[in-house]
């Protein structure tokens, strides 16, 4: 008997101990995520739970061993020496474990009311199980809606603004500082376009539920709905497609031909941004580890989330130069990382202005290097044809930046459109979301839309109401924090749809064979094993030429036979000399009217 009371209390010290370190961690685990996320939402942290977390910020990770690991590792030792000290004494030891016990019930439960009540929980659960209609009601399906493109398109810049709020300006200029702290930035919004009216005051952008965090507030601007994920939802982190169900800014831009590139200073894989970029629109990614492995920036360079923002908009002067000299029109979509918090990242030339108020130092830097970078590009040949977005992702998260902020002040993400192609039906100032980003965007690069509204958004250059205008922000937002139907379907992977709109993605191939015929002045093209063309053939036509500058060009059409096979003759008397090597490429135009360079290939006439 006496023994076998040795063994329960030796269980009874173990499970005790164990409750006590995971109640402990609990504990310092909450208390660090609310200092590190003033602002954190239940559906931010139901979605970062969910998607990949690769990437993260190696500070923020130090911070929380610092705070968490190593307090729990102390609690730890100190209930493993109240242990060994009396060991000899069993009833003592009941003691300690009946302690740990209670402790860790109580702690546990403290904890758990605190986060229940500082995520609004409650709220979250019931939107969880109440259904509105109001995004269904609501949504235009831009793939229902006829969108037209000018003759010549035009180059679009995106530059999310990480934590950018119009907020830093002064309260002269429609912020909420004394002093403001990013006086370029408000230069470049007055003198361009934030759909303030008449008004000289800056205007921006409301963040809706599913919006508030960097992935949210870049799928709201660029497909005009929230990124909620159900709490009993699959991993973003397993999945192989990002909401297959939907059409965004980067489908409807591949579809017109644009190349898209995602440049960004961490990993792009974090929080599920290279699945979504990618998924839609195929952009071609060039984060962190796109400059180590090209020799960008040093192998074992990492400051921050990566690299800093003035190495970032470096890259993007490169990038834009080699993107102007293409025959497509571009989409450089951009992502700053120094404003993030807590307090920013001070680079080398950041100023001191607001002493040892850093996050200031570091939103004053900001706000001077996207003027600098503004003006370079306008200063470029590309310019004329380049409209340029510049938007804040979400409100801050730091802890205490805007701390003295008026509670009655409406705080938005900073925006403005510079270079727009379309002209203002109202002077009145609007009330409009990110969602409004959306189609204001394509307008702004000289798209007409039907009816003017995609997605929940309402294009901000026409007279149409926005939701926030017609139904008010805060009935809206209210609205919004309920589930619908529709996002459950959109959001749905079915894998066989899944797999069709892969194979839609890949483009048409061929083989091309060049030979002599009997004529010594004539060769034969010859196609065939045509494959991936999925919407049928309309024509298929060869490019013949010989100079550099392709000024002897000549287009043939080719003779499409029962077997898939397509041939023609080629006449190469007009080629003086006819000695030479020549270019073929073989284009193809599909069923739907797409064009397709299918293959390519040289050929010598000796």
């Amino acid at each position: 008997m006496k023994k076998k009371h040795k063994i329960i209390l030796v269980i009874g010290l173990v499970l005790s101990t164990i409750l006590a370190l995971l109640a402990s961690l609990l504990a310092f685990s909450a208390k660090w995520m609310f200092k590190t996320w003033t602002n954190l939402t239940m559906d931010e942290l139901v979605y970062h739970l969910t998607a990949p977390l690769e990437g993260t910020n190696t500070d923020m990770i130090k911070d929380y061993c610092n705070e968490c690991a190593v307090p729990t590792i102390l609690i730890l030792g100190c209930i493993l020496f109240a242990i060994a000290a009396n060991r000899k004494h069993a009833g003592i030891l009941k003691k300690i474990a009946i302690a740990c016990s209670a402790g860790a019930i109580a702690v546990a439960g403290i904890t758990v009311g605190v986060t229940w009540s500082g995520l609004d929980v409650s709220n979250y659960m019931k939107g969880q199980s109440t259904y509105s209609t109001f995004i269904d009601d609501n949504y235009v399906d831009p793939s229902s809606v006829n969108i037209t493109f000018p003759e010549q398109k035009r180059n679009l810049i995106y530059i999310f603004l990480e934590s950018m709020e119009m907020t830093y300006a002064d309260k002269e200029n429609g912020g909420a500082f004394k002093q403001n702290v990013i006086p370029e930035l408000t230069q470049l919004a007055q003198e361009n376009e934030d759909f303030s009216g008449k008004s000289n005051k800056l205007n921006g952008g409301y963040s809706m539920p599913g919006t508030t965090w960097t992935m949210g507030a870049m799928f709201g601007q660029t497909s005009g709905l929230p990124l909620n994920i159900s709490i009993d939802g699959n991993s973003m982190d397993t999945q192989d497609s990002f909401f297959p169900g939907i059409t965004t800014l980067g489908d409807i831009l591949q579809n017109e031909g644009y190349s898209q590139t995602l440049l960004i200073g961490s990993e792009a894989t974090f929080g599920g941004r290279k699945l979504y970029f990618t998924d839609h629109g195929q952009y071609d990614i060039m984060d962190y580890n796109y400059a180590q492995d090209n020799g960008l920036i040093p192998e074992d360079y990492k400051v921050w989330w990566g690299y800093e923002d003035e190495k970032l908009f470096g890259f993007a002067k490169e990038k834009l130069l080699e993107l102007s000299q293409q025959d497509n029109p571009f989409n450089l979509t951009m992502l700053t990382v120094d404003t993030h918090f807590e307090d920013g990242y001070v680079c080398d030339i950041c100023p001191d202005t607001f002493g040892d108020n850093q996050y200031a130092n570091v939103m004053a830097c900001s706000s001077r290097r996207v003027k600098e970078f503004i003006d370079w590009v306008q200063q470029q040949d590309f310019a004329a044809d380049t409209t340029i977005v510049i938007s804040g992702d979400h409100q801050t998260m730091d802890s205490d930046f805007c701390e003295d902020v008026d509670k009655d002040y409406e705080r938005r993400v900073y925006t403005t459109y510079i270079n727009a192609d379309a002209e203002k039906q109202t002077e009145k100032k609007r009330k409009y979301t990110i969602f409004d980003d959306f189609p204001t965007t394509l307008s702004a690069m000289g798209a007409e839309i039907e009816g003017d509204r995609l997605g929940l958004g309402t294009n901000l250059f026409s007279a149409k109401e926005t939701l926030s205008e017609k139904e008010g922000v805060t009935v809206e937002y209210n609205k919004m924090l309920k589930k619908s139907k529709l996002m459950e379907k959109l959001s749905d992977i079915d894998e066989e749809e899944y797999r069709r709109k892969e194979e839609e993605k890949v483009s048409p191939t061929a083989d091309v064979k060049i030979k002599k015929t009997g004529k010594d002045n004539q060769v034969l093209i010859k196609v065939e094993n045509i494959e991936h063309l999925k919407k049928g053939l309309q024509s298929i036509t060869a490019a013949v030429w010989k100079n550099e500058d392709q000024s002897d060009l000549q287009w043939v059409n080719l003779a499409v036979f029962e077997n898939g096979i397509c041939k023609t003759k080629v006449d190469l008397s007009n080629y003086e000399p006819m000695q030479g090597e020549y270019n073929v490429h073989i284009y193809i135009i599909d069923g739907k009217g797409d064009a397709h360079n299918v293959a390519g290939t040289t050929f010598e006439i000796k």
